[in-house]
């Protein structure tokens, strides 16, 4: 039996994303899934990995300038990692605009994550997603910023006006 060799050819089209964990979770399976999902939208990823210092993050954010930064955190810590290395994020006048979500596991407590969601929002994310409403609000999220930042290559170069007008529609839509 012989095996074809199948050359991936990357997007051209599509958003520039970013996956990322915070620095405290060392899971990468989440890292992949997401890269894989987004891969097969269309979409152009670069995955920096688990473990990712605050500082590291920014710097290689704020180096590429992506349409859109994912944030996954799987070990119950991402609500309090997350909150800060946003905030870092968005003292950037680079990455101000740009849309930044978080997901996963983000707190310990079960149900009662539900009180993180909020706060995350209030500390810089445009969309918080819990591990407990699955991927569909994501992926709308995703969709919606894909149509309004459009498949144009480079369009986090647009006017931080446009970016932040698409995103907060984004955010509209999904909430």
């Amino acid at each position: 039996m012989e095996l074809a060799h199948v050359t991936a050819t990357p997007s051209t089209t599509g958003l520039s994303v970013v996956v990322t964990s915070v620095a405290s979770d060392s899971h990468t399976w989440n890292l992949i899934f997401l890269q894989l999902l987004l891969e097969e939208l269309g979409h152009r990823v670069t995955n920096l990995g688990a473990c990712v210092p605050d500082q590291l993050m920014v710097e290689r954010c704020r180096e590429m300038r992506p349409d859109l930064i994912v944030i996954s955190s799987v070990n119950g810590h991402g609500a309090t990692d997350g909150g800060r290395v946003v905030g870092r994020l968005r003292e950037c006048p680079e990455l101000r605009t740009t849309p930044i979500v978080i997901g996963g596991k983000l707190g310990i407590a079960g149900a009662g994550n539900q009180r993180l969601l909020g706060r995350l929002r209030e500390a810089g994310f445009d969309a918080v997603f819990d591990d407990s409403a699955g991927l569909g609000s994501f992926h709308t999220f995703v969709g919606a910023l894909s149509e309004v930042t459009g498949p144009t290559p480079g369009a986090a170069l647009r006017p931080a006006a446009v970016r932040s007008a698409g995103a907060a529609r984004v955010v509209e839509a999904v909430a």
